[in-house]
């Protein structure tokens, strides 16, 4: 059971990176790929139908550690208390920009909100990053498997760490290139004329951008986690997630030159699937790292709910997790097609 739960958590976390990853990217090109007021709108007009809804899977991701993992998410939120409170800041102010901006056709009014818009999701994508590679390279945990973080020390990956240092802003910068290119498949996907071969030649230059940065990001988690890859060669999971990301952004390289904008899309799906599928294969079963000594980690056996409270959620989830699939068929069926734009005044 504590294994399914893993897989479960993995799962909610994987489907958050892959579907508010697209918007989030999409944000940050905001600015780079539409030039005029009706391009940005139509932006909005993709994204718009979806973005909320896809956040939804950041608080399934919390409520599943909560039935599951207590002990994790009372001490990553412990933790992570700055860093939540700028993912906080930062997710607030982008639904602001996104509801605000058409509200008044003033052009200074519209223009602050879009570089709003642009640096909240580009920091998302930079935090959400950083997050992980705070997990990959390890946390100051003491003996009751508390930690806290300064923003940063001296800037290197080894004790006493911070929130920021060459390995996490690294991750962030990766979480960044990885996000705009795969906002920017999804632009191409949902929206025609200049701004499509914009999105397009976006999308194109960030998968070689992922492709040249995921080998350096590779060695440099060997580097700062030189334990991380150890499991590695016995995980058939992280197999099975390194050569799905791998044929992912193949795939999607291939597909974006040739104009194949929704097979674009799909192969960056299995991109970022792929590369969760692996770091949470080479993880398992800690949650937890332990930047001083590997005893002190948290594990999903440590941690886990009893027996009892894990059926019991179990239960809900398999009730839950089929609704939300099928809001979201629903959801790609009803807006499937080109994004339009809304008449002044009515939306986005």
């Amino acid at each position: 059971m504590v294994e399914l739960w893993f897989a479960i958590a993995a799962a909610m976390l994987t489907a958050y990176v892959v579907l508010d990853g697209f918007d989030f990217g999409a944000g940050a090109l905001h600015l780079h790929v539409a030039k005029t007021n009706e391009e940005r709108r139509r932006v909005l007009g993709a994204i718009g139908p979806f973005w909320d809804g896809n956040e939804v899977w950041l608080l399934a991701s919390g409520g599943t550690l909560f039935a599951a993992f207590p002990r994790v998410l009372a001490s990553g939120l412990s933790g992570f208390y700055f860093a939540i409170f700028l993912v906080l800041w930062a997710l607030i102010l982008r639904g602001i920009a996104i509801e605000f901006r058409s509200h008044v056709t003033a052009p200074l009014w519209r223009s602050f909100w879009d570089v709003v818009f642009s640096i909240a999701s580009a920091s998302l994508a930079i935090l959400f990053g950083a997050a992980l590679g705070n997990l990959v390279r390890g946390l100051p945990l003491d003996g009751r498997g508390w930690f806290s973080l300064p923003l940063f020390t001296d800037f290197t990956p080894r004790n006493p760490v911070g929130i920021l240092d060459w390995y996490t802003v690294l991750s962030g910068v990766f979480a960044l290139v990885a996000l705009t290119a795969h906002g920017a498949a999804f632009l191409s996907w949902k929206t025609d004329g200049p701004l499509q071969v914009r999105a397009r030649h976006s999308a194109w230059r960030g998968f070689m951008a992922v492709a040249a940065l995921w080998p350096v990001v590779t060695v440099a988690t060997r580097i700062a986690a030189p334990d991380f890859f150890a499991s590695f060669p016995s995980r058939p999971f992280a197999w099975v997630g390194a050569f799905a990301a791998i044929a992912g952004l193949v795939v999607a390289s291939f597909a974006i030159r040739r104009g194949q904008d929704r097979r674009a899309f799909l192969g960056s799906c299995g991109f970022l699937s792929g590369l969760m599928v692996a770091t949470a294969a080479c993880s398992f079963p800690v949650l937890l790292r332990s930047s001083s000594d590997p005893a002190l980690a948290i594990t999903a056996y440590a941690a886990a709910n009893d027996s009892y409270g894990l059926v019991t959620a179990l239960s809900f989830w398999l009730v839950g997790f089929p609704l939300a699939i099928g809001y979201f068929v629903v959801v790609f069926r009803m807006h499937r097609g080109k994004a339009p734009v809304a008449a002044e005044g009515e939306g986005y």
